[in-house]
């Protein structure tokens, strides 16, 4: 597939985020592969845990703002299904899916139904969007949640596994770690997730126009990369920060999708920041040719 290649200066993510150069390449990148597009534009910004895809849509959304853009940020994250639902899930489906995180733990019904108010966004009606509390492991009363009194004209949508497809029903016979091996022997919760993926999710991919990757070298600079901001928990003395057991336990309930998404994403972005285990971006990749949304979702 024809793509035009940029290569960046060593420039990777800081405290602040990543450079204004960065940012502004992809944005430009961005905009020229949505060229003549009808607004609102849907956007994907998807990387692996720790990549620093929250903060890449913020500053999109901040860069696009000073050109005169109306841009608002969604976090997947903040769609989950809170304890009781999730509870739910355990019981009647697989004890595993009491971890928020993997496909069917997240509200899609709320997320489309914010999609569809922030297109209808004005003042006397405003738009409101959801927000969850990690450490409480719930949402937020709605008395909480932001509000949105304009349609934005670029929506980005910021997740693990957004514009992630679902395996081919072969890939999820062999368990991939220790924690699909000993509480998933017969694969009951990876092939419930993979149906989900399969389903709704796979719905809401098309409703994206592009997609944007923070490509990562490898599945194993997750541990570091997702260890450096419990650490950083850890010294505030965050209750729900996890030791290194813990979050090794933890990201096994990703691990089998992170390694698809790593095979799988490259070849479906409209724009690639090419990350190296530093988080160093080495290239930007955009796509010049390929159909309107998420190809093959």
């Amino acid at each position: 597939m024809l793509a035009d290649v940029f290569v960046m200066a060593r420039d990777g993510i800081t405290a602040a985020g990543y450079s204004p150069a960065v940012v502004e390449a992809a944005l430009d990148a961005l905009l020229a592969s949505l060229g003549a597009r009808r607004a609102p534009w849907r956007v994907g910004v998807s990387g692996l845990q720790g990549s620093g895809k929250s903060t890449l849509a913020r500053q999109l959304a901040a860069a696009a703002e000073r050109r005169g853009i109306r841009s608002v940020v969604l976090a997947l994250d903040d769609f989950y299904l809170g304890r009781a639902a999730r509870r739910r899930l355990a019981r009647d489906v697989h004890p595993l899916l009491m971890t928020r995180g993997v496909p069917g733990t997240h509200d899609l019904a709320l997320l489309a139904r914010t999609l569809a108010a922030l297109a209808q966004a004005d003042p006397r009606r405003p738009a409101v969007v959801p927000r969850f509390d990690k450490g409480r492991d719930t949402r937020l009363p709605p008395s909480r949640w932001r509000r949105v009194a304009q349609p934005p004209r670029l929506v980005l949508l910021e997740g693990w596994c957004v514009g992630v497809p679902a395996q081919d029903a072969s890939a999820l016979a062999a368990p991939v770690n220790a924690l699909e091996r000993d509480e998933d022997a017969d694969g009951r919760w990876r092939r419930w997730v993979d149906a989900r993926l399969a389903g709704a999710y796979a719905a809401l991919w098309r409703r994206l126009h592009r997609l944007v990757l923070l490509q990562a070298p490898d599945y194993t600079v997750v541990a570091r990369w997702r260890d450096e901001q419990e650490r950083a928990l850890r010294r505030r003395g965050a209750p729900q920060a996890m030791d290194v057991a813990a979050l090794r336990r933890f990201l096994m309930h990703y691990e089998r999708l992170s390694r698809h998404a790593l095979r799988t994403l490259p070849a479906r972005a409209d724009v690639r920041l090419v990350l190296d285990a530093d988080r160093d971006v080495r290239r930007l990749v955009q796509r010049r040719t390929g159909p309107a949304g998420i190809p093959g979702a």
